[in-house]
């Protein structure tokens, strides 16, 4: 059990990370969301940090820890692991602080986070199927080689880094009632708890703050649970930046202190979310960065019992690969009742497609795709396999297109 102690990370600390960004990380803007204050009933707030510089929150935490390097520890090199932001925050903080910088990533990492983090000069190193097995070998490399380990979030430094942002929702929203962000392995989470708590305490208020897992890669519910770090045996998401197994030491003494509550969403709520903020908001947001969109669509602050006034939620990134972004979409849009596919077995005889095309055309549904084939392992002689992919208007019309294709005889099956 870890003992409690004094927290390793104070305001004063964020408030003197603040003046070391100065110049080096954008405030970035806060916009109010219709869309998403009339889906909860109460005004929301997204805080961009998708759309800081090298795409993510994660040069605050970075250049911060950087910055405080002696010049023997500079010269030394920095080593670092990471799944695309944090790799990207340290390769730009050394490129402006002229250190050299050797980071490690998982194989099959997204391409664009690969060679954005080359583009900015550090050394890439592919090694180990996830983030935690980069994370081990960065921390083998930097025993060997004396070079400085720039741990994701497990460090004071850092935390107060990413904590600069509970200061900026502070000065840009005064009265938020309750922020909501995505948590990995809680550098961000434990900074701006920090920030916001503590002003909060100052001013007589109470702001609640929320973490957010994708329920796949969920540590913190059961390590707060056990008041002890739990490590997960599995963790699988399309959010990469969240894919954490085990939660940091230092920002789980944070957590466990300040934070309300952590919450979990669902892989379709994410990309539903994804699609969200892309259409409602015309935002590009990672599906890490959009946790907290995926919370409050899933009704999150409903079942814990809350109802803010004003909800700010982080967008903590905004650094998705093209080729992600076409599956997120189909499985958002599927998601949110507008993309149907369906398998139906029919009697292999003249008519059938242009019944079932002719329902569909009435139904007022879209065909995008059509297999049709006579001939598989499951299929008797005098039989054919249809499947069709089609857009829809929602989960209400979906329905009525399935009952007018059953109401003609025939038997869809909706396809995953």
């Amino acid at each position: 059990m870890i003992q409690k102690t004094q927290l390793p990370v104070i305001l004063s600390d964020i408030e003197a990370a603040r003046d070391l960004l100065e110049g080096v990380a954008v405030r970035t803007p806060m916009e109010h969301s219709r869309a998403l204050s009339l889906d909860i009933g109460s005004e929301v707030y997204l805080k961009c940090e998708n759309l800081q510089r090298a795409g993510s929150f994660k040069v605050r935490g970075a250049y911060v820890r950087m910055a405080k390097l002696t010049m023997e520890e500079r010269a030394r090199g920095v080593v670092a692991a990471s799944a695309g932001n944090h790799a990207q925050g340290v390769a730009q903080a050394a490129r402006r602080l002229g250190i050299q910088a050797r980071i490690y990533m998982p194989l099959g990492v997204a391409l664009p986070k690969l060679t954005a983090t080359r583009d900015h000069g550090a050394e890439v190193i592919l090694h180990g199927h996830n983030v935690d097995e980069a994370l081990a070998e960065a921390e083998r490399y930097a025993t060997a080689t004396g070079a400085v380990f720039v741990h994701p979030f497990d460090n004071p430094d850092i935390i107060a880094g990413q904590g600069t942002i509970g200061l900026e929702i502070l000065e840009q929203l005064p009265d938020v009632d309750a922020v909501l962000m995505g948590v990995g392995g809680g550098g961000l989470l434990a900074g701006v708890a920090v920030a916001i708590k503590s002003r909060a305490k100052e001013l007589g208020r109470d702001i609640k703050i929320i973490g957010v897992q994708a329920e796949n890669a969920a540590a913190y519910p059961p390590s707060l649970a056990a008041d002890a770090l739990v490590p997960l045996d599995t963790v699988r998401t399309i959010a990469d930046g969240i894919a954490v197994g085990r939660p940091g030491q230092l920002p789980f003494q944070i957590i466990r202190e300040l934070v309300d509550e952590v919450v979990t969403v669902s892989e379709d709520g994410l990309a539903r979310a994804l699609v969200f903020l892309m259409e409602r908001s015309k935002l590009v947001v990672e599906p890490a960065g959009a946790v907290g969109v995926a919370a409050l669509l899933e009704g999150k602050l409903e079942e814990l019992g809350l109802n803010p006034a004003k909800t700010v939620v982080v967008l903590s990134g905004g650094n998705i690969d093209p080729l992600l972004m076409l599956k997120v979409i189909q499985r958002g849009l599927s998601a949110a009742g507008r993309y149907l596919t369906v398998r139906m077995m029919l009697d292999d005889r003249p008519g059938e497609l242009a019944t079932i095309s002719r329902v569909i055309a009435e139904s007022d549904a879209n065909v995008t795709r059509l297999d049709h084939t006579r001939v598989g392992g499951s299929l008797s002689m005098g039989d054919v396999a249809i499947t069709i992919d089609m857009e829809t208007k929602g989960h209400a019309h979906s329905e009525m297109v399935l009952n007018n294709l059953r109401a003609e005889g025939f038997q869809p099956m909706i396809m995953g």
